[in-house]
């Protein structure tokens, strides 16, 4: 049946037109897209390749003998360049390597949790509560996220050692500043889009503000929550400036720092183990982005444009 076109039907040799001219143009804009898409598939996925290899040199780095590591970086294994897990055993030796491993899993799940609950709190206040206070603060959050760290890292230092925060419990305080920056922002951007009725409907049940938090808003922020845990955890787990500035290194390491022990005297460096140690570090935060990368965009892309 001929469509109504202003008020009109049009007549049907006039409708078969029309039909046939809208699937070509569909047809030349599918085919353009696919081109494209094909094109940019390339580009990134060659991109994507150099980003790997210098992963893979550090894997296949890490079972080769320290002379062959600086004269033949990019070659496999073989032959007697390859010694087994020697590298791995030796690095866990000297580095304790466990006890720094344990050391940056407290910090860094310490850190997010106090993060998520403080920041996603601070950002449904700053959303419902319009005043002067609310104002200046979530400005502040957002200007912390463009001050760089050198600026305030002399300060922070000071301020630390004055509050004896160099423990890892201690530490997490400090964390909580500075991912409180992105955490906030990303929390007002979804809390907008909260209905206000929900909350209400709440209240009415009998709730008060922490119970309508918990039950009613927390469960709803829960993907910019999640992709706020993944950024902070990647950023936490793989700092090395904060801690070695904060922490008491004769006490307390992280993996990057204690890493960073393998280097001797006049630059002589255990490549092998350093190399394995690497590998060590980042498996555990590459199987958390993988198993969570899919949130990642979820949320942020809800705490962008809700609202």
């Amino acid at each position: 049946m001929a469509d109504d076109f202003n008020g009109f039907l049009l007549p049907p040799d006039v409708q078969a037109l029309v039909d046939e001219k809208s699937k070509k143009r569909a047809y030349s804009y599918n085919a353009r897209s696919s081109k494209y898409s094909m094109v940019w598939t390339v580009l990134l996925s060659l991109l994507s390749v150099i980003y790997v290899i210098p992963i893979l040199l550090v894997v296949i780095n890490s079972f080769k003998r320290k002379a062959y590591i600086s004269r033949n970086p990019f070659n496999l294994p073989t032959g007697n360049m390859f010694v087994n897990l020697d590298n791995y055993k030796n690095g866990i030796e000297k580095i304790g390597f466990f006890q720094a491993f344990g050391n940056s899993l407290l910090i860094t799940i310490g850190s997010v949790i106090v993060i998520i609950l403080c920041c996603s709190m601070a950002g449904w206040y700053i959303t419902r509560v319009k005043s002067v206070f609310t104002t200046v603060f979530y400005y502040l959050c957002v200007f912390s996220m463009i001050v760089p760290f050198q600026m305030v890292m002399y300060t922070l230092s000071k301020t630390a050692d004055t509050l004896k925060l160099g423990t890892p419990w201690g530490i997490i305080i400090v964390y909580l500043g500075f991912g409180a920056g992105l955490a906030v922002f990303m929390f007002c951007g979804f809390a907008k889009s909260i209905p206000l009725e929900i909350e209400e409907a709440a209240m009415i049940d009998g709730c008060n503000p922490v119970q309508t938090y918990f039950k009613v808003v927390m469960p709803i922020l829960k993907p910019t929550a999640i992709s706020v845990s993944i950024l902070e955890a990647m950023w936490i787990w793989n700092d090395y400036l904060l801690p070695s500035l904060v922490l008491d290194k004769t006490k307390y390491k992280t993996v990057p720092i204690a890493i960073q022990y393998l280097k001797g005297g006049y630059g002589s460096v255990d490549m092998g183990a350093m190399m394995a140690m690497l590998v060590l570090a980042i498996i555990p935060i590459i199987v958390f982005y993988v198993f969570s990368q899919k949130y990642i965009i979820e949320g942020v892309v809800a705490g962008a444009v809700k609202g």
